[in-house]
């Protein structure tokens, strides 16, 4: 089904999407999230990391910190400009470039470690950013992915707006990559070993659950980018929609609001 699909306009549309509203804002409410998720993982001096879809750099400078020697890759150059604005204020030597999680611009074996959390999830093309990451990663390496499961928050989230926008047919939903069973299934034998935990993301909002849906339609590309889809009355609809699922699972009782997110943590050895 996919070969029927003009995969060059899709990536324009989602590097587009990407660009759009402004990443960072939402990003950091998630600079802890990153921290932890590299605290997890064995990096040391000298080690030679890739994060993938690294957007404003919220796993890179972690990373980076550590003492490794860290490149961060994204499709969207807005967000990287973002990223090596953090560096630089951190005072950490990091190397951004523009790229796709698809097509990777670096030889094969280049990385100790390849990193992603929730964001290589969003390629079109699943099995080929099994085989990218894969690739780049040194034989005896480590692939450390977080992923949006489909029952968590972001999953209905996600089904809530499909809804009202379907996604591009033929493309499977960005939360399988939180499915432990299509994980193993997508690495296969190329790794020795792989272990999937799942983790609980805390998101919290100083705003009512109304007003982070309107935080989100601002500033979170994929949500504006929904939202410009729809007439008046369909993006009135949208809203509502959206409103009841974080207030369903909002835990606050103060007018703010704080929801439990479930990811899925992937630690792979390559093969």
């Amino acid at each position: 089904m996919s070969s029927t699909i003009d995969f060059t306009a899709l990536k324009q549309r989602l590097r587009e999407t990407w660009m759009a509203g402004d990443f960072g804002v939402i990003a950091s409410y998630n600079i802890k999230l990153g921290e932890q998720f590299v605290s997890r993982i064995n990096i040391g001096p000298g080690m030679k990391v890739l994060d993938v879809a690294c957007g404003t750099g919220n796993t890179t400078m972690p990373a980076a910190r550590a003492g490794a020697a860290v490149t961060g890759v994204d499709i969207a150059p807005n967000l990287l400009e973002q990223a090596r604005s953090r560096a630089s204020q951190e005072g950490l030597s990091v190397q951004f470039d523009e790229g796709d999680a698809e097509t990777l611009p670096y030889p094969d074996a280049s990385f100790d470690l390849v990193l992603s959390m929730f964001g290589a999830m969003f390629a079109p093309r699943p099995e080929v950013v099994a085989a990218e990451l894969l690739r780049v990663c040194r034989p005896g390496g480590a692939i450390a992915m977080g992923n949006w499961t489909p029952a968590g928050f972001t999953g209905k989230l996600f089904k809530t707006t499909a809804r009202h926008v379907p996604p591009p047919p033929g493309v499977p939903p960005p939360v399988l990559w939180g499915d432990e069973a299509t994980v193993r299934q997508r690495f296969g034998s190329r790794v020795s070993k792989l272990t999937c935990t799942p983790q609980i993301a805390e998101f919290r909002y100083d705003a009512p659950p109304a007003g982070v849906v309107q935080l989100f339609r601002r500033y979170f590309g994929p949500t504006q980018t929904a939202f410009a889809k729809l007439d008046p009355a369909g993006q009135a609809a949208l809203a509502a929609d959206l409103e009841s699922v974080w207030a369903q699972a909002n835990e606050a009782k103060d007018g703010t609001t704080f929801v439990q997110n479930e990811y899925l943590e992937v630690h792979a050895v390559r093969s």
